[in-house]
């Protein structure tokens, strides 16, 4: 194998293991599948490359966002570096305008590498990254050419308000694309120093089912939502197999030897002791106060989506009071994103202060809504176990798992966190089994093997 070939076969096989790291499934096929694909595709065309393999390596356009940048790092443009002739910061700007009202991406990414080095270098030691998109965008400040751009469109015109916010939607559309070409480039170059594995791992963002619920910004708690129906279908399809499984029933040893009596003491014929599935009733409590907010909001919109699956459900959101918003999550369907809002809005969920206090909530929860709680009920409740240094009312709790058939208590902090501060978590662990659930797949998984069938 020559040296080309070999490095090339070494950037593959880089790609892959990343994009195993970052939690999509390729298996030996997919794998083989790409390598055929660089074979018959060359390299020449780098677009054209970069579909090939996403065609051959990813199961879904939810898997591009990971894909794109981690693409760039094994292979990237062979242009831009140290030495590359640079232009002035006002010159930059004032291509980058022409560029962005032309719409004109060759160009954009042409200034991207010009922009990167000339603005974005930093630092001279050896173990410094040596370039930031962060420093480059600040210089550049591509976002105040908006005006200057919208001019060059409409050729000086004024148009009505109606077209201009279209127009500058567009244009914003633009400029947000250059800013991912910056960063594209800037990985590209720390990569080349630290090495592309390094930074495929740390400087790629995760895919929205590994995004860490804590640390979601509003753009992936969106991206969050818009993964409910897609894993719904799919925990229902797993909870639908494992109800049919269970309703063939276990072996009745008994009756099977009994049975064996007639064929010489050989169990031909296996008896089943046969059940009746019957849909559990499932409740959840949610603490919807502060950054666990988003955690409980994407795990309501899911059960939402799951209520076929269960004979009964009732939802209660608490911060330091609790009430029951089951009927708000029914327009949560065709209003997802303003779930959180229609909450806070339309429930009571605070006292004489807004700090969320577990204690009084699950206490009020046992002495207001006893009876939603029954020997079929599993029980699920949503939070950190952060008390605010209130008292954690382990007796509520105590009261809780004595009346459930089941209680889990998900809790999206890192279990390293767990008793640290204000937090109760180790205490309520002692009276229910809690599990760390700090994203959509961990979620996902956890539904589908705790609730009974």
């Amino acid at each position: 194998m020559s040296s080309a070939a070999a490095d090339v076969a070494e950037r593959l096989t880089g790609l892959v293991g990343a994009l195993r790291a970052h939690g999509v499934r390729i298996g030996t096929g997919e794998s083989v599948d790409a390598a055929r694909a660089v074979e018959a595709l060359g390299l020449a065309d780098r677009e054209l490359l970069r579909e090939g393999l996403a065609a051959t390596l990813l199961h879904g356009t939810g898997q591009r966002p990971v894909f794109d940048p981690v693409f760039d790092l094994y292979f990237p443009r062979g242009v831009g570096g140290p030495g590359t002739d640079s232009a002035g910061r006002e010159e930059l700007r004032d291509r980058l305008a022409a560029a962005l009202a032309a719409d004109d991406r060759s160009l954009m990414r042409q200034l991207a590498v010009q922009a990167v080095d000339g603005l974005g270098g930093y630092g001279s030691s050896p173990g410094s990254d040596g370039w930031s998109a962060y420093q480059t965008l600040d210089r550049l400040r591509p976002q105040t050419l908006l005006a200057r751009v919208r001019a060059d469109v409409r050729g000086q015109d004024a148009g009505t308000g109606f077209a201009d916010r279209l127009l500058d939607d567009e244009i914003r559309r633009r400029i947000e694309a250059f800013r991912r070409m910056v960063a594209a480039e800037a990985r590209r170059r720390v990569a080349e120093r630290r090495g592309r594995d390094e930074i495929a791992r740390r400087a790629v963002a995760p895919t929205a089912d590994r995004v860490d619920f804590l640390f979601a910004g509003r753009d992936q708690l969106a991206e969050l939502r818009r993964t409910v129906q897609p894993l719904a279908r799919k925990l229902a399809t797993r909870l639908a197999a494992r109800r049919r499984r269970a309703a063939r029933g276990t072996v009745d040893l008994r009756r099977t030897l009994r049975g064996s009596l007639s064929t010489g003491g050989v169990p031909i014929r296996p008896v089943l002791r046969r059940r009746r599935p019957v849909r559990p009733e499932l409740v959840l409590l949610c603490d919807v106060s502060g950054s666990v907010s988003g955690f409980s909001d994407f795990t309501m919109l899911l059960v939402q989506a799951l209520h076929d699956q269960f004979s009964k459900v009732r939802v209660f959101a608490f911060v330091n009071r609790i009430d029951e918003v089951t009927g708000l999550l029914d327009h949560g369907r065709a209003d997802p994103e303003g779930l959180s809002a229609r909450i806070r809005a339309e429930a009571t969920l605070t006292g004489w202060h807004g700090s969320s206090d577990y204690g009084v909530a699950l206490g009020e929860f046992t002495e207001r809504y006893d009876g939603a709680v029954g020997p079929r009920t599993t029980v699920f409740v949503l939070g950190d176990a952060r008390t605010n240094m209130s008292d954690p009312n382990l007796a509520a709790v105590r009261r809780l798992a004595g009346r459930a058939r089941r209680v889990y208590w998900l809790n999206p902090e890192q279990r390293s966190q767990w008793g640290t501060g204000d937090s109760a978590a180790p205490a309520y662990a002692e009276l229910v089994e809690m599990r760390e659930c700090r994203t959509a797949g961990q979620l996902g998984e956890l539904i589908a093997r705790l609730l009974p069938v």
